[in-house]
Formats: C-alpha cells, structure tokens, sequence
C-alpha cells in the first residue's frame, strides 16, 4: 500500500505537471506527498536597506519555491496532504535521500531530458531510478 509519495520541484513547468500527478496520486490513494526542493549548496547573502539587513539563503530560496507550489497544487486539490522541504545537492540525489527517510513508498518525477542524446548523459529520472529505495514512477511531462 502506497502511505508517502516523494516528489521533486523547481520552477518549470514540467516539474510542476510531475508534482500535481504525484498530488493526484496521493489523494486517490490516501497517501502524503512530500515536495522536495534541492538547492546545490547553502549559499547566504547579506542585503542592507537603511537600517535593516536580511540575510537570503539559497536553502530559504528553495523552500520558498516548494510552498508555492504546495500552494498552487492545494488550489487544484485541497484536499491533499502536503509536506515541503528544501534540501542540499543535486535533485536526484536529495529525492532519494528524503525518500530513504521517510521510508517512501513512491518517487515521482518527470521525463524532462529522458529522451534525446541527454538520456545517454544523465537525467534526473535515470539518477532516480539508479538509487531509489522504494517504486519510481515517470511521468511524461513534455
């Protein structure tokens, strides 16, 4: 029985019409999805505005990335179960480690650069299948 559904985002549009097929399966199937956000390494920036200062991370990019797309997913499927996180290093590689974590029953991603001469060279969705600890399920995005 499928419980917790990883899935990979970004900010393109193929990654988002991977996530709400995840999000499609999770609510048919009663399950968690996770959205995962990788960022390549933690980074910071110090921005000063008068008196004020805010400190920009690359892990607060990727997490902010993650929860609007929870939250456009949510206005198509209120009702599904979502959990964001921002994660360090390559999406593949933290796709599979959160899975691993949360003992995932399910990866989805999408077939971005799965077809063509980039197949031969890599893809998120080859990385992903190579490693997972659980079922993979592509989908056909483009």
């Amino acid at each position: 029985m499928i419980k917790q559904i990883v899935t990979g985002v970004d900010d393109s549009a193929t990654a988002y019409a991977a996530a709400l097929r995840a999000a499609e399966l999770a609510v048919a199937l009663d399950a968690d999805l996770r959205l995962v956000s990788a960022y390549g390494k933690f980074e910071s920036e110090r921005l000063e505005a008068g008196t004020e200062a805010i400190l920009v991370t690359t892990e607060q990019s990727a997490y902010g990335l993650a929860g609007s797309v929870q939250a456009r997913i949510r206005r198509e499927l209120p009702t599904a179960r979502i959990t964001i996180s921002a994660e360090s290093g390559k999406p593949a590689d933290a796709m599979v480690r959160v899975a691993n974590d949360l003992s995932a029953d399910l990866i989805v991603v999408g077939n971005r650069r799965v077809q063509g001469p980039t197949r031969v060279l890599g893809s998120i969705a080859r990385d992903v299948a190579a490693h997972a600890p659980c079922d993979v399920y592509v989908v056909h995005t483009n």
